[in-house]
């Protein structure tokens, strides 16, 4: 076990391997561009193309849902009763939500009798 010890101690009391171990904790640890800096903005581009992914879809999605809001207007009126829960004057509007306040769902009663 000793000797080995020594065979270690003798290879790095060389100088060029002394300098390039020298050098290789240099670039991964304390260089501008380390490779513990480049891992970190690796995983960010990762996330950040994932998030760009996302919101195209959203962005579709909201052009889509624009482009029927303004061709049609009982969409219009749907979405407005939906989204902003508003309501005819003979209507009252019960709104279910649960225990951590999510919404469930809508109720809408016609106050006027038919």
């Amino acid at each position: 076990m000793l000797e080995h010890l020594k065979k270690l101690a003798k290879i790095f009391r060389n100088k060029y391997v002394a300098a390039t171990l020298l050098f290789v904790v240099w670039i991964a640890f304390f260089d501008q561009t380390s490779l513990i800096y480049d891992i970190h903005l690796t995983q960010k581009e990762k996330q950040m193309k994932a998030q760009k992914i996302y919101y195209e879809k959203q962005t579709l999605a909201a052009t889509e849902q624009l482009k029927e809001l303004q061709t049609n207007p009982a969409n219009l009126e749907k979405f407005a009763r939906e989204q902003y829960f508003m309501k005819k004057a003979n209507e009252d509007v019960y709104v279910f939500v649960d225990q951590h306040n999510h919404l469930l769902d809508t109720v809408n009663t016609d106050t006027k009798k038919q």
